[in-house]
């Protein structure tokens, strides 16, 4: 099995944050059984106190919850890391709520219900960006 590595080599580290427990429960072990490490929480709170405590190089977080919503945590996971890539799910997509995701940093935006391998491959996809970027002799695109 090969390890999904972060920063110096090791795993990357994923918060997942929604609201209902099911969608924390259906992710967290798909994510675990790929090599990656992963912390989950259904209130914004402690997921921004979490976000503020280490770095993350992947947040997966739901849009519409009670508290901070996603919006707030894209921007607090963006101001805590630079390098923090943010997924946006959400049962409400809307054109404008992905609009404005992507102007504040969102890496993704993906509309509920969704399929489980949708979001792995939307995971995979920031793995091979950030490999991109690390490699040294990476070309240069204009």
């Amino acid at each position: 099995m090969t390890t999904a590595t972060g920063t110096a080599g090791s795993p990357l580290h994923i918060l997942i944050l929604d609201d209902e427990p099911i969608v924390c429960k259906r992710l967290k072990p798909a994510f675990q059984k790929m090599g990656y490490e992963v912390e989950t929480f259904t209130d914004s709170a402690s997921a921004l106190a979490r976000l503020h405590e280490t770095t993350f190089d992947i947040v997966i977080t739901d849009l519409k919850m009670e508290g901070a919503d996603g919006m707030q945590v894209l921007t607090g996971a963006k101001e805590s890391s630079g390098t923090t890539h943010v997924i946006v799910i959400t049962g409400f997509a809307t054109l404008d709520t992905a609009k404005e995701s992507y102007r504040k940093g969102a890496f993704d935006f993906v509309a509920k219900p969704f399929k489980l391998r949708d979001i792995l491959d939307c995971v995979k996809r920031i793995e091979e960006k950030r490999r991109d970027e690390q490699a040294p002799d990476a070309p240069l695109t204009v």
